[in-house]
């Protein structure tokens, strides 16, 4: 069933752009440099972000300041292991995918630190890319309260979902 999703999808793009009477060639070109000019302007700022967490990661600096971090995380019943998720998902999705998937690898899917991890990259997300991506649209001058509030509230979601988890 799902090796007809991909034509089915090409199909019915066709049979709307036919409807619509457009050509779909054209529009499909028109779509592919606007991707490709936005690929060129969004594509510096994540080599950035992606070189500064693999460096945070690479460095030890993660696993030393998750290792600080795992007791207080542990009191309220996040498992250790997941501190290095925690730290890392505010600021990457790409590298909060990479402790996933390591995490994965090491403690399963079905296992209860595998379940809170998958609940912790679900339900939060990357803080900082987020918040300066809508203030920089919205043109908001007063952002004391906004970062703060984001990633208390984060934090929380982790700590409620990781204890439902365990009930």
């Amino acid at each position: 069933m799902t090796s007809y999703v991909i034509p089915l999808i090409f199909l019915t793009v066709l049979l709307i752009s036919a409807l619509k009477k457009r050509n779909a060639y054209s529009v499909f070109i028109e779509g592919t440099k606007s991707a490709i000019s936005l690929m060129c302007e969004v594509f510096p700022f994540l080599l950035a972000v992606m070189t500064a967490v693999e460096l945070f990661r690479a460095s030890g600096v993660s696993a030393t300041v998750s290792q600080f971090f795992a007791p207080v995380l542990n009191l309220v019943g996040i498992p250790k292991e997941l501190t290095e998720l925690i730290l890392i998902r505010p600021l990457s999705g790409a590298g909060a995918m990479a402790v996933l998937d390591n995490i994965f690898t090491l403690y399963g899917t079905d296992t209860y630190i595998g379940a809170c991890a998958s609940l912790i990259y679900g339900s939060s997300e990357t803080v900082f890319y987020v918040s300066s991506i809508y203030f920089s649209k919205s043109q908001v001058k007063n952002l004391r309260y906004a970062i703060p509030v984001a990633l208390v509230s984060t934090f929380v979601g982790c700590i409620v979902g990781c204890l439902l988890l365990r009930i």
